[in-house]
């Protein structure tokens, strides 16, 4: 017994410690660690149920407020509590069966910092953070700095209501928010949610505001003259007094309504205003709450399901470095695989020796790992207290490791180094020629990495210029395109063309027909994607006609400015660009648009937005339409926004839209826009 109260104890200040970092928005661990620690306590107390005493956390709401806090400490009305978690389909099955309800509400669990605010015959008169669910910090003053907190209500509010909601920071806001900060000579934020959890306790109001923290109501507390038979009904109330509430929020009847729901938001989580990580679902009915009552921390009438984890800790094996399309050389992670937000991870990237510095990480450390719905993860930092001594720091190599060059800043000031061997590079050409080959500029499907590095070695293509120009005869010094051929003796160990490399000769004759937006993206120029391309090739209808523009007047097209116009133009000064270009073109490659297949640009000068869930259309499908009908699509609702299409779960960008008096389209009205330009009354 012993030793097992030795663990709780171990566990228990563990718990405590990480618990007053996470609510001081200093978190030292990822939650899915926290997450971790909390369930082997709850599991040691459930074994040895004489270790739950009233001080444990499991027992306990959020943290008490810092001692050396300068915010005065105040008391809820009522009593702020946490919420229990589920992480399977499992968990969520049985505690649906343990809490049968007619309805059921399911909203997201937004990634913020909960807040307690008291409105008195409607006017705000107070604010505290959670603290340890009785006592808070009075943030009153910051407080009423975040626009979506109204001063006072509308509509017919109670003599009293104590609200509680989440203050959060939206993704799209934060890296502005971030390279303010590091413009200011400051370190950048790890996350939004730290981000905000720190902007709450600012001393300066200003800089409260400079955060540009958002609110959202999920919770009521004490009341006086306000009655409410559902929790759905509540939330309609507190809109209805100008309060923000989630649109994201639905009432459904059924167990399997609540598993779909769950399902949905685990393939859209990124698709929020706001960051979260997972549902909470609720009983309906308050009468039906009051009944299920509660443990010493938690509602027994909801609970929250949570995803896998987006940020975890595993430990940095090694710091490698890659050579790009471009030159640029970027070092990378190698890591101790770890399952992180739905996948198993074993590299995440480190962008350039500036951040690798910035962010202090040294081979050995263990590492706090986020992936956040990007393909390739990041490093966010080290886990400092987990040190032993036995890490080592990492060294930007002086030289390319693909071709030996010498490595430095293509100019003054610039946090990437490249490899200036642009040409010859075999790691860069390999890159080019791999990203020539993809779907968005040649879609030569027979050209893969390994082709692409089997060519360079063996001499075949020493750069992309003599890539149309390929014959059977080219490919026999190939080793991945050709095979011995054996049908008869005589012919007996002769090396022929392979299956693959007549596919890649057939695939090249096709792609000489490309639209011209591909060619200029298979050209690798830097800054010039896809967007760009599509407008250059829009505007000016062939490549010698844009190569011939001067930087202002390309700097002039729709979409592309003053440093993709330079980085255009600069491109062609040199000798070997110019004869990828004559050489593609004297093999045929299409260097001008097709005005027989050309699409109408029936959108010239429209801004649009998509937001939602389109029936005839993936996300990239409607923003493909818009741009090649000469329309810009764009992510975020501004006052120069022409209209707003609207899908199922739109959220907040259709009510800013409808703030704003932007049209709003359907689906139906969107197909419309398209084929003519316009809509019916619009």
């Amino acid at each position: 017994m012993t030793d097992i109260r030795a663990t709780w104890e171990r566990l228990a200040e563990d718990v405590r410690r990480h618990r007053a970092a996470y609510y001081a928005g200093e978190p030292s661990i990822p939650d899915a660690d926290f997450d971790i620690l909390f369930r082997q306590l709850m599991d040691l107390e459930a074994a040895h149920p004489e270790l739950a005493v009233p001080d444990s956390p499991t027992q306990q709401v959020g943290a008490p407020s810092p001692e050396e806090s300068t915010f005065e400490n105040v008391e809820h009305l009522e009593r702020m509590m946490s919420l229990d978690n589920v992480f399977s389909a499992e968990e969520l099955a049985d505690w649906l069966l343990r809490t049968p309800a007619e309805a059921y509400v399911t909203e997201l669990k937004v990634d913020g910092v909960s807040i307690d605010l008291v409105y008195r015959d409607g006017e705000l008169v107070r604010a505290a953070t959670r603290g340890d669910g009785r006592v808070g910090e009075d943030i009153t003053a910051n407080a009423r700095v975040i626009t979506d907190i109204p001063h006072r209500l509308v509509g017919s509010p109670p003599p009293l209501l104590e609200v509680r909601g989440e203050v959060y920071i939206r993704p799209e806001d934060f890296p502005g928010i971030n390279a303010q900060r590091v413009e200011s000579g400051k370190p950048a934020f790890a996350n939004p949610r730290n981000t905000a959890a720190g902007g709450l306790r600012q001393k300066s109001t200003a800089d409260v505001r400079a955060r540009k923290l958002h609110f959202v109501a999920h919770g009521l507390g004490a009341r006086e003259g306000f009655e409410a038979t559902s929790q759905h009904a509540a939330y309609d109330a507190l809109a209805s007094f100008g309060l923000p509430v989630s649109p994201y929020t639905e009432l459904v009847s059924t167990v399997e309504d609540v598993q779909r729901k769950v399902a949905y938001w685990a393939d859209h989580r990124h698709d929020a205003e706001f960051e979260m990580d997972g549902v909470v679902i609720k009983v309906d009915d308050l009468a039906a709450q009051r009944g299920y009552g509660a443990t010493s921390r938690a509602p027994r009438w909801a609970i929250a399901y949570k995803y896998p984890p987006e940020e975890v800790t595993t430990k940095l094996k090694d710091i490698q470095v890659s050579v790009g399309r471009t030159g640029r050389v970027t070092p990378f992670a190698m890591l101790e695989p770890v399952f992180v937000s739905g996948s198993t991870v074993s590299m995440a990237t480190l962008h350039n020796p500036t951040e690798v510095k910035r962010k202090g990480v040294f081979i050995g450390d263990t590492v706090v790992v986020r992936k956040a719905g990007e393909i390739i993860p990041e490093i966010l930092g080290p886990v400092a207290e987990l040190r032993d001594g036995t890490e080592v720091e990492f060294v930007f190599p002086a030289e390319c490791p693909s071709c030996g060059a010498t490595l430095a800043p293509q100019k003054e000031g610039d946090a990437d180094w490249r490899c200036p061997n642009t040409r010859s590079c075999p790691a860069q050409l390999s890159a080019r020629l791999e990203y020539l080959a993809g779907r968005g500029a040649f879609d030569i499907e027979a050209l893969g990495e390994k082709g692409a590095r089997d060519l360079i070695a063996a001499g075949v293509l020493v750069d992309e210029a003599g890539l149309f120009d390929l014959t059977e005869e080219d490919l026999l010094a190939s080793s991945v395109y050709t095979r011995r051929k054996s049908a008869k003796k005589e012919d007996e160990g002769r090396l022929v063309v392979n299956e693959a490399g007549r596919k890649l000769l057939a695939n090249l004759e096709q792609a000489k027909q490309v639209e011209l937006w591909r060619v200029i993206v298979a050209l690798s120029i830097r800054h010039v994607g896809p967007s760009a391309a599509r407008a250059l090739a829009t505007r000016y209808g062939s490549l010698a006609a844009a190569r011939d523009a001067d930087v202002e007047d390309l700097a002039g097209t729709d979409g592309v400015g003053r440093v993709i116009a330079e980085s255009f133009k600069h491109w062609f000064d040199v000798d070997w660009h110019r004869e990828i270009v004559r050489r593609w073109a004297a093999a045929g490659v299409r260097m001008e648009e097709d005005s027989t297949t050309r699409v109408e640009q029936t959108l010239t000068g429209l801004t649009i937005v998509v937001t939602g869930t389109l029936e005839g259309f993936t996300r990239d499908g409607a923003k493909e339409a818009i741009v090649e009908r000469g329309g810009k699509a764009t992510g975020s609702v501004s006052k120069k926004t022409d209209y707003v299409v609207v899908g199922a779960n739109a959220g907040s960008k259709e009510q800013k839209a409808r703030d704003l008096g932007i049209p709003i389209l359907d689906e139906a009205a969107f197909g419309e826009l398209l084929a003519s330009g316009a809509v019916a009354g619009r």
